[in-house]
């Protein structure tokens, strides 16, 4: 495993889920994956997920996904070259998010184009 542990876990689920797995269970958390997984819930890349404080784990519930990555290395963006990382990673026009880092907390590419803000690029999925 490497230091990465946001690249590891989208790593563990995309692999996971090429298994055909329902389920997956990361042993290593952070702020930002649990950020990253509530954004992918809202977008119905996975169901749900549950944190085992104690153990320092979560499991999840993998839902409609075919990809998922880390951006590496996280390239730091304006809000006009968003438009620019989308054709670079999405398959699609309306297909898939990009998650941004910004100021205000980690926002798909989305919300930092309503609300006219750059940021770091952490991952994507579709």
């Amino acid at each position: 495993m490497s230091q990465d542990i946001v690249a590891d876990a989208l790593n563990i689920i995309k692999n996971a889920n090429k298994a055909r797995k329902e389920i997956v269970k990361i042993n290593r958390i952070s702020n930002i994956l649990i950020e990253i997984l509530k954004i992918m819930k809202q977008k119905n890349a996975i169901k749900k997920y549950k944190i085992d404080g104690k153990r320092k784990s979560v499991e999840i519930t993998i839902g409609e996904l075919s990809e998922c990555k880390a951006v590496k290395p996280r390239f730091s963006c304006d809000v006009s070259q968003i438009e620019k990382y989308k054709r670079r990673y999405l398959p699609a026009r309306n297909l898939g998010t990009l998650i941004i880092s910004t100021n205000k907390g980690l926002l798909t590419h989305e919300e930092a184009q309503e609300e006219k803000i750059g940021g770091s690029l952490i991952a994507y999925f579709y």
